[in-house]
């Protein structure tokens, strides 16, 4: 799938998918990587490691900086995938240099796949 890079880098990781979106503030803690936001289709699952496939970011701007610390202490994403990704999460991923692309079809991935990020090139490959 050919989507548009938001931060390079390339990783192959597994897939955790939700089709609601994600406040990295108050929806994410920062040193442990769990989605904490109740009622959200992620609560109590961990980010950390993963390929984070979501709709598009919500919420305040600090969510930038929860991004960075998740990246400071080893608990970030591998990398994003959004449908579209908006200014917070991009920000967040740059300065935490975190591979992103966006403007794919996110309901072609299913969590627990393997998936490529080449951020390099824009392309997002599901391997199996």
């Amino acid at each position: 799938m050919q989507g548009r890079i938001i931060f390079k880098g390339k990783v192959i990781g597994e897939a955790l998918v939700t089709g609601d979106d994600i406040s990295f503030y108050g929806g994410c803690d920062p040193e442990t990587g769990e989605i904490v936001e109740r009622g959200h289709h992620l609560e109590g699952k961990s980010i950390s490691g993963k390929i984070l496939v979501f709709p598009t970011g919500k919420g305040s701007t600090v969510g930038s900086y929860v991004l960075y610390a998740l990246k400071k202490a080893g608990k970030a994403p591998l990398a994003l995938i959004n449908k579209t990704t908006d200014p917070v999460v991009a920000v967040g991923c740059i300065i935490s240099e975190i591979p992103a692309v966006d403007q794919i079809d996110i309901s072609k991935i299913k969590t627990g796949q393997k998936v490529e990020v080449d951020a390099e090139n824009g392309v997002v490959s599901v391997i199996e």
